[in-house]
């Protein structure tokens, strides 16, 4: 593992402003839907050593935005999420780990009830001052995940074979966050 240019130690706040938490999903065997969550939270620990960092977040699910209302609708109902029952995502680290010249940050990802150990790959884009005299980092970080071990299961074969939707799902997050004083 090498040495992280410009790191700092330090109580990290999400910048929801310049950051996204998206996904994607095959749709009809033939192209990929993407969507985003809007509103979200979370907070970042980085150690004085690196692998002792950690990260605990909450996603609102009623937020999701995949650019058509009706089919944001669906996904806000018992199909899929659930909102009304479940309104919330979370992600709580459980190790940050060197693998290669690469990290994973090791996690329990929370949805509809269902706690499921997710790592992230997760690129370290660097850190440094802004220009309200604060301290700014930014981390990308990407898994996948099958939504049917999260009991997201709704889908409808098609006359031609397969099913409308995969049941992998593709999560990718640019997160920006702000040293707290």
């Amino acid at each position: 593992m090498t040495t992280i240019p410009g790191y700092v130690a330090g109580t990290w706040t999400i910048d929801t402003v310049h950051s996204e938490v998206g996904f994607s999903v095959r749709h009809m065997m033939v192209s990929k839907v993407r969507g985003r969550f809007t509103k979200f939270s979370g907070e970042l620990v980085t150690a004085p050593d690196a692998l002792g960092s950690s990260v605990h977040a909450e996603i609102d699910l009623a937020s999701i935005d995949t650019g058509n209302e009706q089919r944001d609708g669906h996904l806000r109902s018992i199909d899929f999420f659930d909102v009304e029952n479940h309104p919330l995502m979370t992600y709580r680290s459980t190790g940050l780990r060197a693998e290669g010249d690469q990290y994973v940050l090791d996690g329990e990802l929370t949805l509809k009830g269902v706690t499921r150990s997710v790592p992230l790959a997760l690129e370290i884009n660097g850190f440094g001052p802004d220009p309200y005299g604060g301290t700014r980092a930014g981390f990308t970080a990407t898994a996948e995940i099958n939504r049917d071990d999260f009991g997201v299961s709704y889908n409808a074969a098609l006359e031609t074979g397969g099913f409308i939707l995969s049941d992998k799902v593709a999560i990718h997050l640019e997160i920006e966050a702000i040293l707290q004083k």
